[in-house]
């Protein structure tokens, strides 16, 4: 079942979409769930949704998954290339983009201090960081990243999906090296697809945060998807193993 609604964003000036997936009995009960928040809430669910006509239909998982979770499905800018700005905690330079100044730090300071509350205060959630992640991919696996080693007292999950650590990977050794003192409970998924990473690139950054996590005894799960593609059609494969990597 999905529910949505709009929510102001002040950061950003405008309201944002967003979708939230409730257990088929979440009416019928008085349970409290845990929630995992996600980026591209207008990617998950429906295909007609879609920006490339193609969902990860985690909907149809998580109804036949022997796990229940709330997902809270949030909405980027359409505006533009504003994505790749609030979907950024670091500013980077491409060919393809130009300068970017990421306002990524302003959308999770949205995220912990607007939308988890009023998703608190609507739902029937356990609100405690074991039962809070967060997830995404491409550019929302970059803000997953961020996101649980930042606001680690909040998100103790998080899958970062094709996360898009080469716009500043020096950024993305940093934002660990600089963190504080990270909980052992703390759980992260990685992945990426041979075909995304050709020569490995992605892949051999990926190992290399994982080593230092293991060294902080994160407990860390990397995943490198034969044939794996940029798309939502290789996340959905994908789902069974972070969702239960995360959960179980």
């Amino acid at each position: 079942m999905i529910e949505s609604f709009e929510l102001w964003c002040e950061p950003f000036h405008e309201a944002r979409r967003i979708n939230v997936y409730l257990p088929f009995n979440y009416y019928e009960t008085e349970e409290k769930y845990p929630v995992v928040y996600m980026f591209d809430g207008h990617n998950l669910f429906d295909d007609d949704e879609a920006a490339y006509g193609k969902s990860w239909g985690i909907g149809r998982f998580l109804d036949s998954w022997d796990k229940q979770v709330i997902v809270v499905g949030v909405y980027c800018s359409m505006h533009g290339n504003d994505r790749l700005v609030e979907y950024s905690p670091y500013n980077y330079k491409t060919t393809f983009t130009g300068a970017v100044k990421g306002t990524g730090k302003l959308t999770m300071e949205w995220f912990t201090s607007v939308l988890k509350p009023h998703i608190d205060k609507s739902y029937r959630t356990w609100t405690h960081r074991e039962a809070t992640a967060i997830a995404g991919s491409s550019m929302g696996g970059l803000m997953a990243y961020y996101a649980v080693l930042k606001y680690n007292h909040i998100y103790s999950k998080a899958a970062c999906i094709s996360p898009a650590f080469r716009l500043s990977i020096r950024n993305v050794k940093s934002e660990l090296q600089k963190s504080g003192e990270l909980d052992e409970d703390t759980k992260i998924f990685f992945s990426w697809g041979t075909k995304e990473d050709p020569r490995g690139v992605l892949g051999k950054h990926i190992w290399k945060l994982d080593a230092m996590l293991q060294e902080r005894r994160i407990d860390t799960y990397c995943f490198q998807h034969v044939d794996g593609t940029h798309s939502e059609a290789s996340w959905e494969l994908e789902i069974p193993l972070w969702m239960n990597f995360l959960w179980k």
